[in-house]
């Protein structure tokens, strides 16, 4: 199972038209072949056919370009994010979402935001191929269908909390750098959802007795910590 799968080969090799330009501009992405999930599995020893699901936190381009690495692998996504990233709404989302990347997707799983509860956040309990240690916890706000995933560990969980926040100062303190802010707030559609979850997120991460190590998808501090485990 992989979790988003960051930039695709083929991102990296045609960045235009896969890329939305502003986005190429605005982020100053550095485009390695050797960062793509591929790359890092074959590193690893694995093939991409040992890939057979993928669990997405949302269907923004950089989360979900290189689905296409991995033709063969179920894609386990929540319904309204599918059904936003093919509407693609608006200015931010024709450049969010870009079809061409998960255009050959074979088989599609669709979860609403329903089941029994984890931690105050509604979860689909069950994921369909995979083992009930592994829940999609629904997370909107900066996605229509964004979510996070939750893995049982032995005594304790890891929350994957996608871009529910972006810096590590959001879960401690509740502030983060100005910029930081504006970026998010392009891209929020539902900005009150994003700001309630993360205060949930908040209370979780400072209460040890939840025993949940959250981490989210673009801090480097947090990546830091979380290769020396």
């Amino acid at each position: 199972m992989l979790v988003d799968t960051g930039l695709g080969t083929e991102d990296i090799q045609r960045p235009v038209p896969r890329l939305s330009s502003t986005f190429l501009l605005m982020n100053n992405f550095q485009l390695r072949p050797q960062e793509t999930a591929l790359a890092q599995l074959k590193s690893a020893g694995y093939s991409p056919n040992d890939v057979r699901h993928i669990v997405l936190t949302h269907l923004d381009f950089d989360h979900a370009g290189g689905v296409s690495d991995f033709p063969h692998a179920t894609v386990h996504v929540m319904a309204e994010e599918l059904r936003a990233a093919k509407e693609r709404q608006g200015f931010w989302g024709v450049r969010r979402y870009r079809p061409v990347q998960w255009s050959r997707v074979a088989k599609w799983q669709l979860y609403e935001p329903q089941g029994e509860t984890w931690n105050g956040f509604q979860a689909v309990k069950q994921l369909k191929g995979l083992p009930s240690d592994i829940l999609l916890i629904s997370l909107i706000g900066h996605s229509r269908g964004h979510a996070g995933i939750a893995i049982r560990q032995s005594d304790s969980w890891l929350l994957h909390a996608g871009d529910a926040y972006v810096h590590h100062s959001e879960l401690q303190y509740g502030s983060v750098y100005p910029g930081i802010v504006e970026y998010q707030g392009l891209l929020d559609v539902d900005k009150k959802a994003r700001i309630q979850n993360q205060a949930r997120l908040r209370e979780l991460a400072n209460n040890p007795a939840a025993k949940v190590h959250i981490f989210c998808s673009h801090d480097p501090f947090e990546l830091a910590q979380l290769s020396n485990v």
